[in-house]
């Protein structure tokens, strides 16, 4: 009796290309896709860090190069990537401006929209031009792309955006072989979260949310980027894979 076999989670002999790669989130994710096989480019516009986290990778025994690249700059964006083929494309680059919904302002939603949605789209549509069948695009989403939330009407807006897209690509990318997925964490200890936890009252806030009873941690999230990006992941389009604790169980 043949018995079935585990796919593979290696991603040996693949390019990735992890944007916002710089801390937090996108590093991780460039950590695991190195240490899972894959020659990774990190992109952000800090260079000094950029070269300082290729060089750690390198002296670990990984692949890893750096870009330095502001993608919300259009033209760059496809300048620096024209010809350059990816199996695997993170869309980490983010940011947010919580505040109540009368406080945000015109350059708050700009700032929130043009960097959480209009690049995410446009960098995706430069990079899935040249991506082989079997490739793997991984939006970093959140668990406030399916709940609403106090002071967040801004973030929620370009998350959903991001659930939408991370659909409507898979749907529309599937017939060439190309899987699209979102991976949702909850909050996660990371330094652009920090602040939010001295705010009186936040963190227990967020804890009484949260079944599992703990923030996120970086490596949380490192694993479900290695399966989505991996042979493992080959019938997974379309979805949205919560790191939330449970949050959205409610």
């Amino acid at each position: 009796m043949k018995l079935p076999t585990t796919p593979s989670l290696r991603l040996d002999g693949r390019r990735a290309l992890v944007t916002g790669a710089s801390q937090g989130i996108g590093l991780a994710a460039a950590c695991a896709l190195a240490q899972a096989g894959a020659a990774v480019t990190l992109v952000a516009r800090n260079v000094q860090r950029l070269d300082e986290l290729v060089a750690a990778l390198q002296a670990a025994g990984h692949q890893a190069e750096a870009l330095a690249l502001d993608v919300q700059d259009l033209d760059a964006v496809r300048s620096a990537l024209r010809g350059r083929r990816f199996d695997i494309l993170v869309n980490n680059a983010g940011t947010n401006r919580p505040k109540p919904i009368d406080q945000v302002c015109a350059e708050d939603y700009a700032a929130v929209m043009d960097l959480n949605v209009r690049a995410l789209y446009f960098l995706t549509q430069a990079v899935v031009e040249q991506m082989p069948q079997g490739a793997s695009v991984i939006n970093v989403s959140s668990q406030m792309g399916h709940v609403g939330a106090a002071n967040r009407s801004l973030y929620c807006a370009s998350k959903s955006a991001v659930e939408g897209m991370t659909r409507a690509m898979a749907v529309e990318l599937g017939p060439r072989g190309i899987r699209v997925n979102s991976v949702c964490p909850t909050f996660i200890e990371t330094p652009m979260t920090a602040p939010f936890f001295q705010e009186p009252g936040f963190l227990e806030a967020v804890l009484a949310k949260i079944p599992l009873g703990r923030l996120g941690q970086l490596e949380d999230v490192m694993g479900p980027v290695v399966f989505l990006a991996s042979p493992a992941a080959a019938l997974v389009t379309g979805s949205a894979l919560m790191v939330d604790g449970g949050w959205t169980a409610h």
